[in-house]
């Protein structure tokens, strides 16, 4: 067995994750992975609540803005990337810290992914080129078609997840379902699981005001110069697709931003559907005192 341990910190958006992610690596004297997709990106600062300069400067952080929006980084490349960072980092630790709300990418380095086909720069660039240039509706029809036994399964209101399908199913002319659930690569070291939770309606004021906190802080602003950009994949999630029909003139500031609060709302419903299925993690409420925690994960 390893003694290499990684503990993720799961929960839906606006729980506190980060700030036991913080306290936990302060206790355990390591390392943050973050596996937040939203927070892969440098022009996405204020709408993905990335941890502050004096958060980031508190503890070592990885994977936090390393990417531009306009680069495709799909969860399998950040596998490879977080793999390489953690066997660096174990090196030196023999705890890490993992957090963020993304659970596909935090179960592809916990579990490991299914084998996938490489995928040939020109297929993904035609396929993200007709995404943009055709619209949502017309690669759900496109993956309907193609691999229907997973368009059934898939939020097909996730567009990063109909491109990467519909990669596969024209670089391997095969279903994306067909190369699902074969066995998973081995890792040299044990997961631990932490879902933080709240009460709904104590989350939901939380999330409220965040929402509220992010526009003072400038989040209009910051969409604004996304503005030219909003047809890529990144920008397609909530904070910032609300904002740009408020740009359009289509509807009011005041609109937009209730919109950005209930679609908040909406993404950690799944989240906490998703985090469901973690039948070993142990679970805390979300004020449980870091002490707490860090003796419950040493006691093991």
């Amino acid at each position: 067995m390893s003694n290499k341990t990684l503990i993720y910190i799961a929960g839906p958006t606006g729980v506190g994750k980060t700030k036991l992610s913080l306290n936990l690596a302060k206790k355990f004297k390591t390392e943050i992975i973050s596996c937040d997709s939203r927070q892969f990106y440098k022009e996405m600062q204020i709408g993905t609540a990335v941890p502050t300069t004096e958060e980031l400067s508190a503890v070592p952080h990885h994977f936090i803005q390393h990417k531009s929006i306009e680069e495709v980084y799909t969860v399998g490349d950040f596998e490879k990337d977080a793999i390489i960072k953690l066997n660096e980092l174990f090196k030196t630790h023999d705890t890490l810290i993992m957090v963020g709300g993304s659970g596909m990418y935090a179960d592809a380095i916990m579990f490991g992914m299914d084998e996938f086909p490489e995928i040939p720069t020109e297929v993904r660039k035609q396929v993200h080129l007709f995404y943009e240039s055709h619209g949502l509706k017309t690669i759900q029809q496109l993956l309907l078609e193609k691999d229907p036994k997973y368009y059934s399964r898939v939020d097909i209101n996730n567009p990063l997840r109909i491109l990467r399908a519909l990669e596969v199913c024209i670089a391997s002319d095969q279903p994306y379902s067909s190369f699902l659930g074969k066995s998973k690569p081995e890792r040299n070291f044990i997961s631990k699981m932490i879902v933080l939770h709240s009460p709904r309606a104590v989350l939901y004021e939380k999330i409220n005001n965040r929402v509220d906190e992010m526009m003072t802080s400038g989040l209009e602003a910051e969409a604004k110069t996304l503005l030219p950009y909003r047809e890529l994949a990144p920008l397609k999630t909530v904070g910032y697709k609300e904002l740009f029909p408020y740009f359009d003139g289509e509807i009011s500031l005041e609109d937009a931003v209730n919109e950005i609060k209930k679609n908040s709302r909406r993404y950690a419903k799944r989240q906490i559907t998703w985090f469901k299925k973690y039948d070993n993690a142990l679970c805390f409420p979300s004020n449980t005192p870091v002490e707490e925690v860090y003796e419950l994960l040493t006691d093991e």
